[in-house]
């Protein structure tokens, strides 16, 4: 569907101004399936992306501070993100052998099973049904990461 149709209207300052709203429409439909997915594992959007984290420097733990920083929203608040995970039984809390006023969080067993079906379920109504090739998924890469909004 195109923009205008979703939005319900036509009149854009400019194809800059068009852009960054569909970029906001898109991202919303993206964000919304993912979440409509998993729900059914108890879990939300920026859960699931830390654990997407964790997953990444498996065995190894992280400190609370470096899981905000690759976070994807940076508003979130992770000591509460990482509460209900842990409450969940999907991740742990560490003492740092170098620091004790250091907390590091790692996966479990638990977390790593529901992650993996998680994910079974999010790509084939996401990143598969992406109604692009490689090539135009490439083109889209290069063309978002020139888009700079006082990062």
């Amino acid at each position: 569907m195109k923009l205008e149709q979703a939005i319900q209207t036509g009149k854009f300052s400019s194809e800059k101004h068009k852009a960054v709203l569909n970029i906001l429409y898109r991202a919303w439909i993206v964000k919304t399936k993912i979440s409509n997915e998993l729900k059914p594992f108890g879990m939300s959007h920026e859960q699931y992306n830390v654990l997407r984290i964790l997953k990444g420097s498996y065995p190894n733990a992280m400190r609370v501070k470096d899981i905000g920083s690759r976070l994807i929203e940076k508003s979130s608040n992770v000591p509460r993100i990482i509460d209900k995970l842990e409450d969940k039984k999907m991740v742990q809390r560490l003492a740092s052998p170098d620091d004790n006023r250091e907390t590091l969080i790692s996966l479990t067993a638990s977390g790593i099973k529901i992650l993996e079906a998680s994910t079974l379920s999010v790509q084939p109504n996401t990143i598969h049904s992406l109604a692009l090739t490689e090539k135009e998924a490439a083109t889209l890469n290069q063309l978002l990461d020139k888009i700079i909004l006082g990062e």
